[in-house]
C-alpha cells in the first residue's frame, strides 16, 4: 500500500528514514528508486548518502549544513514535483548469476542444522510443499524462469533483496525459526517472497535452494568487476539465474580463485516500468485464463 504522504523518522542526528508505503510491492519499490534518483539529481550538498530499501529509503546528511526540518521539506517538494504515478524508466543492468541447485555446500548446511532440529523439513522440499511444486526439478525451473529486480541492498554489505519480475515465478517461504548460526558464502535463499544471495558467510534464516560460485561481494576488490565497488549489485539492477552443472560450477570456482573470473553484465539497458506493468498484467491475465 502506498501512503498518502511521505512519513519521516529521525535516525539519530545524521539520518532520516523516509517511508513511502508498506509491503513487498514492486510498484512501491520502483517509486522509491525514482524518488532516490530525483533527490540525488537535485544535488543537495548536505546529503552524504542515499540508501533505497523495499518501501522506504534512508538519507544520511550533515546536520551542520541543513536542518532536519529543511531537508524533510526539500524531499517533500521533490516528491510532489515527481508525482505519485508509477511511471517512467531507470537505467538497469542485467547480471547473470550461475547457480548450482541442490549443491553440496547448502546441502551440508541444511543437514548440520537438522542435527539440532530434526523436525525441520529440508529446505528445497519445504519450498516445494508450500508452493505446490511436485519436485525439486520444478522448483529449479520456476526459480530460474524469471529476471529478478534488485529491490534493496542491506543488512550485510552486498546482500540483495530480489523480487521476481514474472508474476508466475513468485515463490514464498518462511524464515528459519530459530535462524542458522552460519550460512555459506554464495548461498541462494528464499524468505517471504524475496530471493537473496548471501555475499559472505553469515548467520541467516532464508530457506536455501542453491549456491553460486560467482562472488557478489569482494572486500579485497581482487576481481576485475569489483574495481569500482566492493558489492556487485546496485538497486534497480536485474538478475537472471542460470542453472549450471557440477563441471561448470567447479570451473567458475577455479577462475574465481585465480582472479580471472568476469561476471556476465549487460550495462546499457533501460527498464521501463510502463512497459513492464503492461506486460505483467497480460501475464497475470493469461495465467487466470489457464486456471
Amino acid at each position: 500500500m502506498l501512503y498518502d504522504a511521505l512519513r519521516f523518522y529521525p535516525g539519530g542526528d545524521r539520518a532520516i528514514e523516509i517511508e513511502l508505503g508498506d509491503g513487498m510491492d514492486f510498484t512501491i519499490n520502483f517509486i522509491v528508486h525514482r524518488l532516490v534518483a530525483a533527490v540525488r539529481a537535485a544535488g543537495i550538498a548536505a546529503i552524504e548518502d542515499l540508501i533505497p530499501e523495499l518501501a522506504s529509503f534512508q538519507v544520511n546528511y550533515d546536520p551542520d549544513r541543513i536542518s532536519y526540518e529543511d531537508l524533510c521539506n526539500e524531499i517533500e517538494t521533490i516528491y510532489a514535483e515527481m508525482g505519485r504515478g508509477v511511471t517512467g524508466s531507470l537505467p538497469s543492468r542485467l547480471i547473470t548469476i550461475p547457480v548450482l541447485y541442490d549443491d553440496p555446500e547448502t546441502t551440508a548446511c541444511i543437514a548440520a542444522y537438522r542435527k539440532d532440529y530434526p523436525d525441520k523439513t529440508p529446505d528445497p522440499d519445504l519450498v516445494c510443499q508450500l508452493n505446490g511444486l511436485p519436485d525439486r526439478a520444478a522448483l529449479r525451473r520456476r526459480h530460474s524462469s524469471s529476471e529478478y529486480w534488485v529491490a534493496a541492498l542491506g543488512f550485510w554489505p552486498g546482500l540483495c533483496s530480489l523480487l521476481p519480475l514474472r508474476p508466475e515465478a513468485r515463490i514464498i517461504a518462511p524464515k528459519y525459526n530459530p535462524p542458522r548460526t552460519d550460512t555459506p558464502k554464495g548461498a541462494i535463499g528464499i524468505g517471504g517472497a524475496l530471493t537473496c544471495i548471501y555475499p559472505d558467510a553469515t548467520p541467516g534464516g532464508y530457506q536455501l535452494i542453491g549456491h553460486t560460485p560467482a562472488p557478489t561481494y569482494d572486500g579485497a576488490q581482487r576481481l576485475p568487476d569489483f574495481q569500482d565497488s566492493l558489492a556487485l549489485f546496485r538497486a534497480g539492477d536485474r538478475v537472471r539465474f542460470l542453472p549450471v552443472g557440477m563441471d561448470e560450477y567447479e570451473d567458475i570456482k577455479a577462475r574465481v580463485a585465480e582472479g580471472s573470473f568476469r561476471h556476465d553484465i549487460i550495462d546499457y539497458q533501460i527498464f521501463s516500468v510502463d512497459l513492464y506493468l503492461d506486460w505483467a498484467k497480460e501475464q497475470a491475465q493469461a495465467q487466470e485464463g489457464k486456471a
